[in-house]
């Protein structure tokens, strides 16, 4: 952000104001920082830039995060305003959500735009854009002086180095472990009537997800089947390491881990293919790939009668609107090895602009260490947004998932502790013990570069214009909407050439050998 040079009786004012606020902290006799104000970073964000104020000054800490905003997250975050405040945190929050299928482009908008707020939540499908165009704050010195006992934690963890650019750390990494390799998931209540009957675990491969569908289909044809495209089936089947880049990847058994565009592999024409079939079918709702409404909401309703999905929501309690839904679950392709989700799957951040970076920290210390703010932050108001049930939290009244008035709010993932989340009538007992187990499978295997951070500097246009090419092209080819597939992706391979896709991949190749050449040595 450019700032504007001060005049002659504004910078005379400033500096008597600094004096004034120093003398009064010298009089207080505390010189250790041990209770900072608001702050205002440097360029750097470095916390020997903050400058001192007033701590008894009551400030508004503004986040984001995804997703509806429930009904009673005001009243929520007004009581955990009051309960901070009474451990000496004076802060107040205004607290917004953006709906998931804007969220990335929002913040990048806001971003670009200057706007302030203080913290967001975000994934891997944006934090490296986000922190790619310095929109976030480096947090090297305000972590530890601010949210030591975070700091610890990220220190026994040794994740911050996902979350480290250029060597600023600019990310807070979610806590957990899990893999989110496909599970083909089906309306078996609806199937049984049908008479559609599947052995579990026995469809594991393409040829028979192929099969099921058309079944469902020829069962219920007014029904919609599906509105999810097969790519992610071939991904899995050949092993391709998505690079979370703009379409670019490699082969888990290259050795050299050559970077490639998705378009230009064997598998895109076959899933391709296999899209147009399904849309031609109509078992690939029509509307698929312009349909803004949440797939996992669709799921939990019964607009849909298949989902490809996760380990997790195989087992977890998917919330369906209606009890008499029953799903069946299946592994897909389960002797092939996937990686294990990144550590940015679930990030929180603090804006570049934030003025009150030091009482965010502190905030989020707190929470690292206190139960009764973490059921507050994440479950609510006991009695009006959740009750206890022994250890469990479950849905006061009537409540369910889709009527909660606050729990399940999205984007708190990135808060989660250990050892503090309680089971819910989402997770049962040790569920994240589970998950943990099965990301530490043979099969489950860590990326070979994850924490590596690929950067646009040298190739902003070039991948500014393969964004916009896919979308006018890629898009329709993965939804089938095409009329034929082969030609359809000699163009579009044809048109990312032209928008510099050999540099590209050219510039993340030397980031990809340069980040395994510095783990080696």
């Amino acid at each position: 952000m450019i700032r504007k040079p001060f005049g002659l009786f504004k910078a005379i004012a400033s500096t008597l104001a600094i004096i004034l606020v120093l003398l009064l902290a010298a009089c207080s006799g505390n010189g250790s920082g041990d209770k900072p104000g608001t702050s205002d970073t440097g360029p750097n964000g470095n916390a020997d830039e903050v400058k001192p104020a007033n701590n008894d000054q009551e400030v508004t800490l503004k986040f984001y995060f995804g997703g509806e905003k429930p009904a009673a997250t005001d009243e929520v975050w007004a009581k955990v305003s009051d309960y901070v405040k009474a451990k000496g945190l004076n802060v107040k929050f205004n607290i917004n959500f953006i709906p998931w299928n804007d969220f990335s482009g929002r913040l990048l908008i806001m971003a670009a735009s200057g706007d302030k707020w203080d913290l967001n939540f975000d994934t891997d499908t944006s934090f490296n854009q986000m922190a790619a165009k310095d929109s976030y704050m480096p947090l090297n010195e305000l972590l530890p002086k601010y949210a030591p006992h975070l700091n610890d934690k990220y220190k026994e963890q040794g994740t911050l180095a996902t979350a480290t650019v250029n060597g600023k750390i600019v990310g807070l990494p979610w806590a957990m472990k899990m893999n989110q390799r496909p599970y083909a998931g089906w309306r078996v209540d609806l199937a049984e009537k049908a008479g559609i009957v599947r052995k579990p675990d026995s469809v594991k491969t393409i040829e028979d997800i192929d099969k099921l569908l058309h079944e469902l289909k020829a069962a219920y044809p007014n029904a919609k089947i599906s509105r999810t495209p097969p790519q992610a089936l071939f991904i899995v089947r050949d092993e391709w390491v998505d690079l979370a880049f703009h379409g670019l990847g490699f082969y888990m058994d290259d050795p050299k881990h050559t970077v490639r565009a998705i378009e230009q592999q064997p598998f895109y024409v076959e899933s391709g293919n296999l899209a147009k079939k399904w849309f031609d079918d109509k078992i690939l709702n029509r509307d698929a790939m312009i349909d803004s409404e949440s797939g996992a909401d669709q799921w939990r309703n019964g607009k849909t009668m298949f989902t490809l999905t996760s380990h997790e929501w195989a087992y977890a309690n998917p919330g369906f609107s209606d009890p008499s839904f029953r799903q069946q679950m299946s592994w897909v392709y389960p002797d092939k090895r996937f990686v294990n989700r990144s550590q940015l799957a679930n990030v929180l951040a603090i804006n570049r602009n934030s003025e009150h970076a030091d009482r965010v920290l502190r905030f989020l210390d707190m929470l690292e260490t206190d139960r009764e703010l973490y059921d507050l932050v994440l479950y609510g108001i006991e009695g009006k947004t959740y009750v206890l049930n022994g250890e469990t939290v479950e849905y006061p009244g009537d409540m369910q998932y889709m009527t909660s008035n606050y729990m399940e709010w999205g984007g708190q993932w990135a808060f989660w502790k250990s050892q503090f989340m309680r089971p819910t009538q989402t997770y049962s007992k040790n569920f994240w013990l589970e998950e943990a187990k099965f990301a530490s499978l043979p099969v489950n295997v860590d990326s070979p570069v994850e924490g590596l951070f690929i950067t646009e500097d040298n190739i902003k246009a070039e991948v500014a214009k393969r964004d916009d090419t896919y979308e006018g092209y890629g898009k329709k080819i993965e939804f089938g909407n095409v009329d034929n597939v082969e030609q359809a992706v000699a163009v579009y391979i044809a048109k990312q050439r032209e928008s510099g896709i050999d540099k590209v991949i050219a510039d993340v190749q030397r980031q990809v050998d340069q980040y395994l050449a510095n783990k080696k040595s």
